[in-house]
C-alpha cells in the first residue's frame, strides 16, 4: 500500500496572473472506502489545465483542488491507495466559485451516517455551483437530505443548467465529461482539447462494450450505482448479496432486475468487468500475465488464459502481442 500525497493544485500556478474572482475552488469529498479511478480523472483534468494555463501565460481561471474528508489526513482508496486529505471544518469559507464532487466506493454507505460529514455539505451546497456526485456518492447526498445539482455548462447562462437532480438518469453528466465542459467554459475550447487528449480513456476491448451497458438510459440509477460497484470492486472477493444490499433490494429482485436492464447477470457482468480490466492491464502495462490476473480478481495466470481460449480464443500472451504489432487496434 502507497501513500499518495497530491499537493494543491493552486502551488501549480504562481505563473499566472492573478485575477479579481478568477479562482475556482474545486471541493472533492472523499471517505475510506472511495474508489480512485474517477477521483483520479478529476485530479487529472483540472492539473492539466493548470499546468496549460500556467504555460501560455493567460492568466485566465485556475482550479484550487481540495480533497477533502471529514476528519482530514489519511483516506484509504478501495484498492487499498492512501490520499491526504483535509478536513471538511477548514473548508467552510463561501467566497469564490466552488465545485462540488462526491467520490463513489463502497464506503459510501458507512460514510453517510457521518454527521459532521452530512452538516459540512449542508453548509456548503447552497454555495456551490455544481454538486456532482459519483455513483454511491448519491448516497451522501442523500443522507443529508439534499439534491444533485448538474451544471454541465458552468457560467454560460444556458438554460439547460440543471439546478436540481437529474430527471432521468440519461440526463446525468459522468463527471469526467462536466469537468472538461468547465475546463471548456473558463479557458477556451482548444486548451480543453488539449486537457481531453492528455486525459484518454483506457483502450477499447473486446469487453468493454458489455461493461459500458451500465451507463444506457434504461439503466436505473440504482441498478447502474451496483455496476460501477462492481467494476469498483474487481480486484477482491465479492458476493452478487454485497451488489444487491448496496441497492437495497432483495437478492432475487436485485437479480431480476439487473438482468432485465444490463442484459446479464451480475455475475457475468462482473467476469466481464475483470476480463476488460485484464485486456487493458495487458495493453498498458508489462505485468507479468499473473500480477494481471490477481489484480483482476481472477486469481491466477492459468485460470486467465482459461477464460481468454474460452471467449477470445487466444492467450493473454498473444493478445498482448498483436496488441503491440497493432497498436491503432481498438479492439
Amino acid at each position: 500500500m502507497g501513500l499518495v500525497h497530491i499537493p494543491p493544485l493552486s502551488s501549480r500556478q504562481s505563473a499566472v496572473p492573478a485575477q479579481v474572482n478568477a479562482t475556482t475552488h474545486v471541493d472533492i469529498v472523499l471517505f475510506n472506502g472511495f474508489a480512485l479511478p474517477k477521483v483520479a480523472a478529476l485530479i487529472e483534468i483540472f492539473h492539466k489545465a493548470n499546468a496549460l494555463a500556467a504555460s501560455q501565460r493567460s492568466g485566465r481561471a485556475r482550479y484550487d483542488v481540495s480533497l477533502l474528508s471529514a476528519a482530514g489526513g489519511r483516506i484509504a482508496s478501495s484498492s487499498s491507495v492512501f490520499v491526504w486529505t483535509d478536513s471538511v471544518d477548514s473548508h467552510k469559507g463561501t467566497s469564490d466559485t466552488h465545485l462540488m464532487f462526491i467520490a463513489g466506493g463502497a464506503g459510501a454507505q458507512e460514510a453517510r451516517c457521518d454527521e459532521r460529514l452530512r452538516n459540512w455539505l449542508r453548509h456548503r451546497h447552497p454555495f456551490s455551483e455544481i454538486v456532482h456526485p459519483i455513483a454511491e456518492g448519491r448516497l451522501l447526498l442523500e443522507a443529508a437530505g439534499l439534491p444533485s445539482r448538474y451544471c454541465p455548462l458552468l457560467r454560460s447562462g444556458s438554460e439547460a443548467c440543471d439546478r436540481g437532480p437529474a430527471r432521468s438518469q440519461g440526463d446525468t453528466p459522468a463527471a469526467v465529461r462536466t469537468a472538461l465542459h468547465i475546463v471548456e467554459e473558463d479557458l477556451g475550447p482548444e486548451l480543453a482539447r488539449q486537457v481531453a487528449e492528455s486525459v484518454a480513456p483506457p483502450h477499447k476491448t473486446p469487453f468493454s462494450s458489455s461493461v459500458a451497458r451500465s451507463g444506457a438510459p434504461q439503466v436505473s440509477e440504482k441498478i447502474m450505482a451496483s455496476a460501477r460497484w462492481l467494476e469498483a470492486n474487481v480486484d477482491r472477493p465479492i458476493s452478487i448479496d454485497d451488489a444487491a444490499r448496496l441497492a437495497a433490494m432483495s437478492e432475487r429482485n436485485f437479480l431480476r432486475r439487473f438482468k432485465n436492464e444490463i442484459g446479464m447477470t451480475p455475475s457475468d457482468y462482473l467476469l466481464r468487468a475483470r476480463l476488460n480490466l485484464s485486456c487493458q492491464m495487458l495493453i498498458e502495462s508489462r505485468l507479468p500475465i499473473d500480477k494481471i490476473a490477481r489484480r483482476c480478481g481472477i486469481g491466477s495466470g492459468g485460470q486467465l488464459a482459461k477464460l481468454f481460449r474460452k471467449y477470445l480464443a487466444t492467450t493473454p500472451t498473444d493478445y498482448r502481442l498483436s496488441k503491440e504489432a497493432s497498436p491503432s487496434s481498438l479492439s
